[in-house]
């Protein structure tokens, strides 16, 4: 399986002087995700939770959203110049009387995110095809979040991007309790894949819909990343960095608290502010 991280030499220059030496940097390579024996869609990814990340896809896309409904998954003989399993491509077997979406069975695409669509009708898309809206009702949603806690979770996601220490070139995805526990951290390339990696392991272990957890991600806060959140029924949402305009109305639309330019005491709010103590 690939690694992580892989060593290139790297000309280093520092108050102009050069040296040569090696570079430790993270690895990026495809990932061919297959259902049920049909090539489904092609991304770009850092090895290491593989598994995860096609079934956090696949919830994403609305295909699934429990355990029960994955019937295997496992790598296919992707075989290199020498023979040998390259281990990027993955098939996920879903289990007998699973329903799969037409649309899902004919897309065959390259990806940098999981969204094929734009504007109203991706909207409508997710809002009907989400397994796990939020409810809003006093009795139904109690989540609270002290504005001061979530201003100290990007330092403690930092704390825990291993990865990022040795290469400085990984997104990552932090689920967090409402007291601010750190309940999982994936790194990755890119940060959707890190997404679908921390709800691809929720639905392992049995734990989706993510209804009262925080999702911290790095960077900002695209439509693709709000779509994956509403379709693990995660109800807050929160990005170091701007969210775009597609993703706020996508939060004021699906009930989603949608946080960006998290930065310690200071935040933009801009959308389900209620859950948000000040």
């Amino acid at each position: 399986m690939g690694r992580v991280t892989e060593r290139r030499r790297v000309i280093r220059v520092r108050n102009g002087a050069a040296g040569v030496r090696p570079d430790t940097l993270v690895a990026e390579e495809p990932l061919e995700i297959r259902l049920n024996g049909k090539p489904l869609a092609i991304t770009m990814r850092t090895p290491g939770d593989d598994f995860a990340l096609a079934v956090g896809f696949l919830v994403s896309e609305g295909v699934i959203g429990a355990a029960s409904d994955v019937r295997a998954v496992t790598y296919c003989e992707g075989a290199a110049e020498d023979g040998s399993n390259t281990y990027n491509v993955v098939n996920v077997q879903l289990a007998p009387g699973v329903q799969v979406p037409d649309i899902t069975l004919e897309r065959n695409v390259y990806t940098t995110s999981s969204c094929g669509l734009c504007g109203k009708a991706s909207l409508d898309a997710v809002r009907t095809a989400t397994r796990f809206p939020n409810r809003r009702s006093a009795a139904e949603d109690t989540l609270r979040i002290p504005a001061r806690l979530l201003g100290e979770l990007p330092d403690r996601l930092r704390a825990a991007q291993k990865v990022f220490d040795s290469t400085g070139g990984l997104h990552a995805a932090g689920l967090f309790s409402p007291q601010g526990d750190l309940l999982d951290v994936r790194e990755d390339v890119g940060r959707h894949n890190a997404v679908d990696k921390i709800v691809g392991r929720a639905l392992q272990a049995g734990r989706l819909p993510l209804d009262g957890s925080v999702l911290l991600v790095s960077g900002r806060a695209s439509f693709e990343l709000a779509q994956k959140a509403v379709m693990a029924g995660i109800a807050v949402l929160a990005a170091v960095s701007a969210p775009s305009s597609l993703a706020v109305d996508l939060a004021l639309e699906s009930d989603l608290t949608l946080v960006g330019f998290l930065r310690g005491p200071n935040m933009n709010i801009y959308a389900g502010e209620d859950r948000i103590t000040l």
